[in-house]
């Protein structure tokens, strides 16, 4: 395999992980992919029960420490996707997201599901980042 190319896996000790069997993030030469990211931390401990914006940025944190990990930052992130449990939660989350990405702008999809894996879980964010992508930042009409 080429160096460039070579696979990293990151995990956080999260137990989801092993029981279900995936990686936190996996970093393949410059592209890092962050898995469906909660408001679970790495301990088990939850964080935010019934508060939506609490678990945004519970979420944004462990994405943010994954993508550090990898060797990337928030700004590299390119694509990011949502997925919320009550409809009500879409101002509360989207400030969270705008505090963390306004800058960086990456492409984004929020989906509304009727559940995720724990009944406390609101949101659930998964990501994809690029090394290096973060600038310069060119506009396109």
């Amino acid at each position: 395999m080429e160096q460039g190319k070579r696979r990293t896996r990151i995990s956080t000790g999260n137990p989801y992980e092993v029981k279900v069997g995936y990686s936190r993030a996996v970093r393949v030469g410059d592209h890092i992919y962050v898995a469906g990211t909660t408001a679970l931390r790495g301990d088990g401990s939850f964080v935010g029960e019934g508060d939506a914006y609490a678990q945004t940025r519970q979420a944004l944190e462990t994405i943010a420490w994954a993508l550090e990990q990898a060797g990337a930052t928030l700004a590299d992130v390119v694509r990011y996707r949502v997925y919320l449990t009550r409809v009500e939660d879409q101002e509360a989350v989207g400030r969270a997201l705008s505090e963390v990405f306004g800058p960086v702008r990456p492409a984004n999809t929020l989906v509304i599901v009727a559940a995720l894996a724990d009944p406390r879980m609101l949101v659930e964010i998964d990501a994809d980042a690029v090394i290096g992508s973060a600038a310069p930042v060119e506009e396109a009409s």
